[in-house]
């Protein structure tokens, strides 16, 4: 790391909310977010330098682009302000904290507010389908299915059976976790929903087939919202600190940022005789440890990774390394990714309990990473947490971002 970078703060919407019934759209989430994020750094908007938004599939869904304007549009505050926005699928808003880190550390500028936003409620759960078919390679996936992601992250399911064996129990675990977490955060999309003693299992009726390897419980939630951080350098985060109460920083320690095609079946083909099933995953893992210092996922207090499919984190779990490869259900069955475990996973209920707006996840992590480091994230707490990382990826796993946040005092 050439120069650090630090979290002051941020915003995230409620994730349960649904936009467009309350005659609102994505322009409202913009607003919301940019002006939550301002209140709760405590800054005025002649602050912010530079701006950067990640948004996956708005021209899809509201048929709307050109969303780096739209933030001045919405604040006029930050009319002038130089801004661009970033499609990386579902880690759009990792590229986008990417490039804003990119110019804290180049020198260009000392705060740089980055905002996710995604509007899916406003379409059919069918037609919203649909559109995010086009983080795939349209027309050449080679997929027979009805539901593009539930049937590429089934065929994950598949490959992890075939190369070590799967018992599906593990998946239903995972799942159970998520919700529970999810339960705790004010903030998740799920946070009320009620199951029963059949939910997590494989009954047909309780938890249906989605598309073959994958069942209902087995999906992250797709859903509006949006979640704002505001970025600056050390001299710009110290001179902030400085004009108010004490109170440690989260310092973004490390970063990985690797990218593979875009067709499933050419990653598995690639990686058959490797020991991870995705190694570009394991390399941007690994790139965050080395820039921030650390050997492994000993030195970490939590992970917030990307369970787009309860098989996302099943993977994730061996990738950084909490496992041999193809035993993540070691990890699930010891209790290591639970609150109070050795290595918690998704205190916020992840992807599939807390929500994915597609374009929103990435800075979500990061926010919830930052919120652990620094003692604020209130019932999703996780006790003494000093270091977080968070694992995002675009896709079937095509792009790739890792951070590393540690708490400075």
């Amino acid at each position: 790391m050439s120069a650090p970078v630090f979290v002051l703060g941020g915003y995230q919407t409620d994730f349960a909310k649904a936009w467009s019934r309350q005659g609102q759209d994505i322009s409202d989430m913009v607003r919301e977010a940019t002006l939550g994020a301002l209140d709760a750094c405590g800054l005025d908007a002649q602050a912010i330098e530079s701006i950067h938004v990640g948004n996956a599939f708005a021209e899809l869904q509201r048929n709307q682009a050109h969303l780096g304007a739209m933030v001045s549009q919405v604040v006029p505050q930050l009319w002038g302000v130089p801004a661009m926005r970033h499609e990386g699928a579902c880690a759009s808003s990792s590229l986008a904290v990417l490039t804003a880190m990119a110019e804290i550390e180049s020198g260009r500028y000392d705060c740089v507010l980055v905002l996710g936003v995604e509007e899916f409620k406003n379409t059919a759960g069918d037609v919203a389908s649909v559109n995010q078919n086009a983080a795939s390679w349209q027309g050449h996936e080679g997929i027979d299915c009805t539901f593009m992601w539930p049937a590429a992250f089934g065929l994950l399911a598949q490959e992890y059976d075939h190369r070590y064996g799967l018992d599906r129990k593990y998946l239903n675990r995972i799942a159970q976790i998520n919700y529970a977490n999810a339960k705790r955060n004010p903030l998740a999309q799920t946070r009320k929903w009620q199951f029963d003693e059949l939910s997590f299992t494989d009954d047909d009726q309780a938890n249906p087939v989605i598309e073959p390897g994958t069942r209902r419980q087995d999906c992250g939630q797709i859903t509006d919202g949006a979640c704002a951080v505001v970025l600056a350098s050390a001299r710009f985060a110290q001179a902030h600190a400085a004009k108010g109460v004490k109170a440690p920083l989260a310092r973004i320690s490390g970063w990985g940022h690797r990218n593979a095609g875009l067709r499933l079946s050419d990653k598995l083909e690639r990686s058959r005789d490797q020991a991870y099933v995705f190694p570009h995953v394991r390399e941007a893992i690994e790139h965050a440890w080395r820039r921030a210092g650390i050997q492994g996922t000993q030195a970490l207090s939590g992970i917030e990774t990307h369970d787009c499919f309860t098989t996302t984190e099943y993977m994730a779990i061996d990738h950084f390394g909490l496992t041999a490869p193809g035993q993540s259900w070691q990890a699930v069955e010891q209790g290591w990714i639970e609150p109070g475990g050795r290595c918690p996973i998704n205190p916020s209920g992840g992807l599939i309990g807390c929500g994915h707006p597609v374009g929103a996840t990435g800075s979500r992590m990061l926010f919830d990473a930052a919120r652990q480091v620094t003692g604020q994230a209130g019932p999703c707490q996780i006790e003494g947490a000093q270091r977080i990382q968070t694992l995002n990826i675009g896709g079937s796993c095509a792009t790739v971002v890792s951070f590393v946040v540690e708490r400075q005092d």
